[in-house]
């Protein structure tokens, strides 16, 4: 799968694409993650991006016209369709749902607002979906970008080497996950609990399960109510409760 980000702080995602899970999917030719400047797509001396709002107001506002050169010359860097993504307080919730949709596409761009927004003819006319990260402000949209780019490579066939590892995760389903625990099997007296030194798949299997029940059931109950909820973790949930 192919990602191409466009922003006015390329440096900010050099160290990050370059480590851990990215850099293995790269060098594994499963992803590949292109940096692209939207200065680069300017034309005056100054390299502008920005300028102030029609109207008046605090803040600038990103131009269209780099933006709208920048998107034509990185649609043609490829030859898939992108879905082109603008990264903004005002999009649609990113949730693992969306996560898991977007990485079954082959190619998405995503435009990192700054400033004030963006000019409102980049979203009429320039971007096919926006989408938020949280109901927070931040600087920019580069942070929201390296986490969409993060939740959906996990999700691209051979990045994780073991496909079954997203399954069980928290928000795989609607249900956060299990405890997790290693060696040792006890530390200041601290036991790890029997079911999992068991060394019986169906206990551990259970124990897990029940851990995920109480876990979302103590911390994220609304998450239960769209959980798919079968008669076993109904029973489950009656000996929790």
């Amino acid at each position: 799968m192919r990602f191409d980000l466009i922003t006015a702080s390329p440096g900010i995602f050099e160290g990050w694409r370059s480590h851990s899970i990215l850099a293995r999917g790269q060098a594994a030719g499963h992803l590949q993650i292109e940096v692209h400047d939207l200065r680069d797509y300017t034309h005056d001396r100054y390299r502008q991006i920005d300028d102030y709002p029609y109207g008046g107001g605090a803040g600038m506002v990103l131009k269209v016209e780099p933006l709208a050169e920048a998107l034509d010359a990185v649609r043609g860097m490829a030859p898939e369709e992108p879905e082109v993504v603008l990264l903004t307080p005002q999009g649609e919730p990113f949730v693992q749902a969306t996560a898991r949709e977007l990485s079954a596409l082959p190619r998405l761009v995503l435009v990192c607002g700054r400033y004030e927004g963006v000019d409102e003819r980049v979203r009429e006319h320039l971007v096919t979906r926006e989408i938020s990260i949280g109901d927070y402000v931040l600087t920019g949209g580069e942070v929201p970008a390296m986490a969409v780019v993060d939740a959906v490579a996990r999700l691209v066939r051979g990045v994780l080497g073991d496909d079954a590892s997203p399954e069980e995760e928290s928000f795989s389903e609607p249900l956060l996950e299990y405890p997790q625990y290693t060696r040792p099997a006890e530390f200041h007296g601290w036991r790890v609990p029997a079911e999992l030194l068991s060394g019986h798949h169906e206990r551990v299997r259970l124990w897990r399960r029940m851990e995920r029940l109480r876990r979302t059931l103590a911390r994220r109950p609304e998450l239960l109510r769209r959980a798919s909820v079968s008669e076993e973790d109904r029973r489950l949930l009656a000996r929790i409760v």
